[in-house]
């Protein structure tokens, strides 16, 4: 198990085990970090720049987003984080917007197919989940014109 854990544009997710244990999916890696989702959110923002209310702070500037606010946790790629409810729980998984291949209806669940082929099975409808990626694709595209403003 590791302590520590800086996310990449190679996390696939990021899935609450325990209060306290995270499983990470990578794209050819499978670790597990004895840290809460939300903490290993918390440190890689601050890793790469920032803290993880400043992140917060500037993509409801940016979208609007009050609520299950999706975040840009390292800015060169960008690698968007969402989360699938309140990361105010102690069970809120973070899902990387640029893995995600397809995703679809299992029974009251939502299955996540990454790029990779990978999937993975969330507590969530796909219509909520179909939101969260929309609020993320959103704060992607708004970065994204801001990028084309600015030449």
């Amino acid at each position: 198990m590791l302590e520590e854990y800086e996310i990449s544009d190679q996390t696939l997710a990021i899935i609450p085990i325990s209060k306290s244990t995270s499983e990470i999916l990578e794209t050819n890696h499978h670790y597990y970090v004895s840290k809460s989702p939300k903490m290993i959110i918390s440190d890689s923002c601050e890793y790469y720049g920032s803290s993880f209310e400043g992140r917060v702070k500037g993509a409801r500037g940016l979208t609007g987003i009050r609520y299950k606010t999706p975040i840009v946790v390292e800015e060169s790629c960008p690698t968007i984080f969402f989360p699938t409810e309140s990361p105010k729980k102690d069970f809120c998984t973070w899902i990387n917007l640029k893995q995600i291949k397809d995703y679809y209806a299992n029974g009251e669940e939502t299955t996540i197919q990454f790029e990779n082929n990978q999937k993975i099975n969330v507590k969530l409808s796909r219509v909520s989940f179909q939101n969260q990626v929309y609020k993320a694709a959103r704060l992607s595209q708004r970065l994204n014109d801001r990028k084309i403003n600015k030449k």
